[in-house]
């Protein structure tokens, strides 16, 4: 499995397993699989519902600890200091941990300085490896980066080969932080990235497939990619990315799909930011 470095050293696995809408129910199984197949990167949160199948699944697996990396985030009801702490510690009850290997504010409302600060508590008990945000727009990232104390080593963003996220790169590499993919194959309201023509004749060419073909696009940018499936071939396909690498010019021409770049949630849409608070906070 390739790798990508973070700002504090930590190898992190640049293809890994997203559980965002898997059931509970379904989660311990579907987790299995992934690791069984090969996954050792795998993404959950507590707005996910499902942490305890994640931490099922990684005690019943028989795989060493410290060759798993594990993420998941504080969701915007657990926002602020004390609250943050207290729910960094039920994560790790629920998955059956000692640490997590990366830790993320999932939204970027609420009282994110002081779920940061309980973060970097956090970060320096050794309860938790590196720290990052989720779903932070180019705005938003600046205003919390330039001030936090421990920068974030990693903003998770939807990103595919339609959205494509580079507006916001400079601002990243500013601040050292590297990108996380949700939704690389497509999902809330994107369509088309697995049946684009241009995707699945390049996949022809080294015999893969569409989707193949979009996810090592995002791993040879150096992005991480967490693809869901809760079918066990589709993991093994999406996992078999990595005996061939696209030319420059294939790059290239992938850049001409992007239709949105920021992504089709305005995490800035007030609308949108009163609803996560009034429902959550």
């Amino acid at each position: 499995m390739e790798t990508i470095k973070l700002a504090n050293g930590v190898e992190m696995p640049v293809l890994g397993y997203g559980v965002f809408m898997v059931t509970p129910q379904e989660c311990e199984r579907c987790v299995s699989d992934a690791l069984s197949v090969g996954y050792r990167l795998i993404d959950t949160a507590q707005a996910y519902y499902n942490e305890e199948g994640v931490g099922a699944a990684m005690a019943k697996s028989g795989i060493a600890r410290d060759e798993i990396f594990l993420t998941t985030k504080v969701w915007i009801s657990n926002a602020g200091e004390q609250k943050a702490a207290q729910s960094i510690d039920e994560s790790l009850r629920k998955l059956q941990t000692d640490y997590i290997d990366l830790l993320l504010i999932h939204q970027a409302y609420g009282d994110v300085f002081g779920t940061w600060r309980a973060m970097e508590q956090a970060y320096r008990a050794g309860k938790v490896r590196a720290i990052g945000v989720s779903n932070f727009q180019k705005a938003r990232f600046f205003d919390f980066a330039h001030y936090v104390d421990i920068k974030p080593m990693v903003n998770q963003l939807q990103c595919n080969a339609l959205i494509q996220q580079r507006g916001i790169e400079p601002l990243l590499h500013d601040f050292g932080t590297r990108m996380m993919a949700w939704g690389p194959l497509g999902g809330q309201g994107v369509e088309g990235v697995v049946k684009s023509e241009l995707l699945a004749g390049m996949g022809e060419h080294y015999g893969k497939s569409a989707a193949q073909v979009a996810l090592r696009w995002l791993t040879q940018r150096g992005i991480v990619a967490i693809p869901k499936s809760t079918h066990r071939e589709r993991m093994e396909q999406n996992l078999d990315i990595f005996d061939f690498e696209l030319t420059a010019d294939e790059m290239h021409q992938i850049e001409s799909l992007n239709q949105h770049d920021q992504g089709t949630i305005n995490f800035a849409d007030v609308q949108f930011v009163k609803h996560l608070i009034e429902t959550y906070g």
